[in-house]
């Protein structure tokens, strides 16, 4: 009898593990929140509350490529506002390294990552090692698309990029300049993974959990993301490893990023103008 029950056992066990999904293609939406760290009041006026886009995250057993959707036509925040008619303020701005338009493929047979971005201009593949991340499990669960996931927490400490402001009040207006340069500060990352979908793999460079991340909060409603839907289908051809630009250490890629960064703040950064 107690071979039969290990037997069943056994088989249960397997029937498991047959049953978990490991690849997909998820659809993501980022939400950020532009006001949370922004303690100029006439900015906040001139910038929406939020950022939103979408994403896109295909996984196979091994491999992963995410990217962001692009908007043919996106609509302009500030039409009909403040600045409309061209007697009001408008604001623009320009955040070097930004890597929205670019690829990031993971390998994880091979622990490796490649980022492909764009800087001033030129295209780079960015390489990196994949490393664990220290993430502290617990037993909470919600539902998702469907799926029962779990909660997992960990901190980090982030850095924000300097800026620099310009803000003019329309034609003729006096010019304000604000330069700032944030401290490090520790946040949190609040992640709802999905055991069901057997792959480490989550938004961005989030991930590492035994299961698809489909919901992430980090920072406690600064960034999220949110997984608008899953399918089980995924096309082959769109896992391919990124070839085109100059390859660089992401140390090497930081330091040119950070020298752009510096150059923006020089020449302005942020411009807020009539």
């Amino acid at each position: 009898m107690k071979k039969a029950f290990l037997l069943i056992s056994a088989a249960m066990g397997i029937s498991a593990l047959q049953a978990q999904i490991k690849e997909g293609t998820i659809v993501y939406e980022r939400k950020i929140n532009n006001h949370r760290n922004m303690p100029n009041e006439q900015m906040r006026a001139m910038m929406p509350e939020f950022r939103i886009s979408k994403h896109l995250l295909i996984f196979s057993d091994s491999i992963s490529v995410y990217r962001m959707i692009p908007e043919n036509e996106a609509p302009d925040p500030f039409a009909g506002g403040a600045g409309a008619g061209g007697g009001g303020v408008r604001m623009s701005f320009t955040v070097a390294g930004s890597n929205d338009g670019g690829d990031l493929y993971k390998n994880f047979t091979q622990s490796k990552s490649i980022l492909s971005s764009e800087l001033a201009g030129k295209s780079y593949l960015v390489v990196d090692s994949i490393t664990q991340q220290p993430w502290k499990l617990t037993n909470e669960t919600k539902q998702i698309l469907g799926y029962t996931c779990l909660k997992a927490t960990r901190k980090i400490s982030v850095q924000a990029a300097p800026m620099r402001m310009m803000v003019i009040g329309g034609p003729g207006g006096n010019i304000n300049r604000d330069t700032s340069r944030p401290q490090p500060r520790e946040i949190e990352l609040v992640a709802w993974y999905a055991q069901d979908i057997a792959s480490p793999v989550g938004p961005e460079n989030h991930g590492e959990l035994p299961g698809v991340i489909l919901e992430l909060d980090t920072d406690n409603g600064g960034t999220v993301y949110t997984a608008l839907e899953f399918k089980k289908q995924v096309d082959q051809k769109q896992l391919k490893e990124p070839k085109k630009g100059k390859t660089v250490t992401a140390a090497e890629f930081s330091k040119m990023r950070l020298e752009l960064m510096q150059q923006q703040m020089q020449n302005g950064g942020i411009r807020i103008g009539g």
